[in-house]
């Protein structure tokens, strides 16, 4: 029995994928459980098993291809059939966190549409966009895809479908997507290296864009005094005896999830038809990799001590750097840290995780004068900017979250009750 290996749904609403490499070739002889590519998502490379026993017959999707979901990308042979057997035909199925799908093939004979080639209507969409085109009434040949080679994704429905105004008389008017800027010109002038965007610098692209441009972001700034978290930290980790060793960005995540504990508001997410208020505080950690900006989550951080966080964080960041997040590691969250202390930058104001409604943006420790009591003396100062969401956060309600979030920085004891 021979079949259809296809891009799999590794993630929720994946629409395609790229082959990063091929594992193993043609002719290649694999067991059930192998690993025989890696796959690279809009947020990290994962790793391809092969469900079944068999011979790599074909691989009908090369290194650096992007492929739509469900689409064939390599063919696998029982023992003892042959690639040109004529016996069979290509028969695929929609494909969720699965490779293998069960079918008769022929793989001289197999025509395996290209995931960027036009439709009958010459128009290069998405599957999924073409079925919410559908149902929502958007033209597709009136847009422009931001997706690879020009296709028409899902981001490029939604975007029309927003920018869609009723007029007095009850006819539709659509207005320029924010969601696709056009493309700016190369320069002519000056000589450049040309990098390849990858899927991951894609989607990075495209989520602040929409979130710059249509989130109204608001900004709250705290001065946080941390000399007696510094003193805490250090004693915490002389008594480790090796078990631990806890950063101050340990510490800005207990106290960033006992604060919204605080102030629950700021733990939410707006919709156009309600705010949600979480209940569980899963916190979004910034990590950079060489792809781009992932936001690994440390889950429920209110309820964990700060060995358990810093555990997590450090095992999170080194599986991003690597690309071995699993989708459960970064999918979701409902608040975000990101932290550029460590490179020496003051403050900064940073760009909304959509859905979400807040981000808190860590400055590095230096040491300032500050004033008790008409007299001036030297502290270790942290700025800390939070950018929020106007719709679902008023300006005094996200006030109260930066008080609360410096009361606790600045009473470290307080993160152990």
């Amino acid at each position: 029995m021979t079949y259809s290996i296809v891009m799999p749904a590794l993630s929720a609403g994946m629409e395609e994928a790229t082959i990063a490499r091929w594992l193993k070739g043609e002719g290649d002889t694999v067991a059930a459980g192998d690993i025989i590519a890696e796959i690279e998502t809009d947020k990290a490379t994962m790793e391809l098993e092969v469900e079944r026993a068999g011979v790599i017959g074909k691989i009908v999707a090369a290194d650096g291809t992007t492929v739509a979901v469900n689409t064939p990308i390599a063919v696998l042979l029982a023992e003892g059939e042959q690639a040109e057997d004529p016996a069979h035909s290509v028969v695929t199925a929609p494909a969720t966190s699965s490779a293998l799908l069960q079918a008769p093939t022929n793989v001289a004979a197999a025509a395996v549409p290209s995931p960027d080639a036009p439709s009958p209507r010459q128009v290069a969409a998405s599957p999924l966009a073409r079925r919410i085109a559908a149902q929502k009434g958007v033209a597709l040949d009136t847009l422009s895809g931001s997706g690879p080679n020009g296709r028409i994704v899902r981001i490029d429905i939604e975007g029309a479908v927003r920018t869609v105004s009723q007029d007095a008389d009850g006819s539709a008017t659509a207005r320029d997507p924010v969601s696709a800027p056009p493309n700016p010109a190369r320069p002519t002038d000056m000589s450049y290296t040309e990098i390849p965007l990858t899927n991951v610098r894609k989607v990075i692209a495209r989520r602040l864009t929409e979130a710059k441009t249509t989130i109204p972001h608001f900004y709250l700034e705290a001065d946080c005094e941390i000399d007696a978290l510094l003193d805490v930290r250090e004693k915490l980790n002389l008594q480790s005896n090796g078990r631990y060793k806890l950063s101050v960005n340990d510490f800005v995540i207990k106290a960033a999830a006992l604060a919204l504990r605080q102030v629950p508001e700021a733990n939410s997410a707006w919709t156009n038809d309600a705010i949600l208020q979480f209940q569980d505080v899963d916190i979004s950690v910034a990590v950079a990799t060489d792809g781009g900006l992932i936001t690994p989550i440390v889950r429920q951080a209110d309820q964990k001590g700060l060995a358990s966080i810093s555990t997590d964080v450090r095992a999170l960041a080194e599986r991003a750097r690597e690309g071995r997040l699993q989708p459960a590691e970064y999918q979701g969250g409902s608040f975000t840290i990101s932290n550029l202390g460590m490179f020496g930058v003051r403050a900064f104001s940073a760009i909304i995780n959509p859905p979400q409604s807040c981000i808190l943006a860590v400055g590095a420790a230096e040491r300032r004068p500050v004033v008790r009591n008409e007299v001036c003396l030297p502290a270790t100062v942290m700025s800390c900017t939070l950018s929020v969401d106007h719709r679902a956060v008023d300006g005094a309600v996200g006030a109260r979250y930066p008080a609360a979030f410096r009361s606790l920085i600045e009473q470290p004891l307080h993160l152990m009750l």
